[in-house]
């Protein structure tokens, strides 16, 4: 979808219910998290101006989705707008949609490397600041913010670690694993881990916490040397690397088959290649 023009998504929706809700195509916000300097994790929060709607709890810097516009640029737009500071090398995890087909807010999550300095970047935030995962049922939060909170607490340490078999997918998409092809494939797989892939597309039995759509960390094992890319690490084939730990699921693409295993077909339909017939022979450019 082509993004509209800049603050096109600024307006009210009424809802069947009569209570209003800011942002014609939605709206979005970012959780942003890091690593506490006293042990443990904090979150940083935003105490919305008295004016403000719902003024004097506490959110998340966010606000309206222009048209076009995904959950992930627009919740980095409106941290730029309402914090003041330089987000770090952070790292999208997920998100989470609350809402309906009539309006719906998407929390992005992120992970900061640490909790750097920030403050109130216009007149909609009282303060921003950390606080401890343990400190905020303690606040005065936006209600609908209380409500989720819970499950995006639950979320914070998770990731999808995927994993890709270079050989074996390239194989049944019909091309031979050349530098070319392989390169091809690494961008492909670029594009998954910028984009981020929906929930509802992941093999059951991953044990990831319910959001709508996740931010995977992807490891390409190839026998064909190539550079990484954003959000691709390359590995030998065969080569063990750490993906995984605490909150984390490993999904395989061309494993050995069961539990957190898919087959290439599942990643050749997400990049847009799908494979050949049967004894077609047809070689598909990734």
């Amino acid at each position: 979808m082509t993004a509209g023009a800049k603050g096109d998504g600024d307006g009210w929706v009424e809802m069947p219910d009569g209570t209003r809700r800011w942002g014609r195509y939605g709206a979005a916000g970012l959780l942003l998290h890091a690593p506490d300097p006293r042990g443990g994790r904090c979150v940083l929060l935003q105490h919305r101006a008295a004016w403000t709607h719902q003024g004097g709890t506490w959110g998340l810097p966010g606000g309206a989705l222009d048209s076009g516009e995904s959950a992930v640029d627009a919740a980095l737009r409106e941290f730029g707008e309402e914090v003041a500071g330089e987000l770090d090398a952070i790292e999208v995890t997920g998100v989470h949609r609350a809402g309906s087909s009539l309006w719906h807010y998407d929390t992005v999550l992120a992970s900061a490397p640490r909790a750097g300095e920030y403050a109130p970047g216009n007149a909609e935030s009282e303060a921003v600041r950390w606080v401890r995962l343990e400190e905020v049922p303690g606040l005065p939060l936006l209600p609908a913010f209380g409500q989720t909170w819970p499950r995006l607490c639950a979320a914070l340490p998770a990731r999808l670690d995927l994993v890709v078999r270079a050989g074996p997918v390239l194989e049944r998409a019909g091309a031979a694993a050349t530098p070319e092809r392989t390169a091809a494939l690494r961008d492909a797989l670029a594009g998954l881990a910028r984009d981020g892939l929906p929930a509802a597309e992941l093999p059951r039995g991953l044990g990831l916490p319910a959001l709508d759509r996740w931010f995977p960390r992807v490891r390409l094992e190839t026998a064909v040397p190539v550079d990484p890319a954003p959000g691709v690490r390359i590995a030998a084939e065969g080569e063990h690397g750490a993906d995984g730990g605490a909150g984390s699921a490993v999904l395989t693409v061309a494993g050995a088959g069961g539990p957190g295993t898919a087959p290439p077909e599942w990643l050749l339909e997400r990049t847009g290649a799908p494979a050949p017939a049967p004894g077609s022979g047809q070689q598909v450019a990734l």
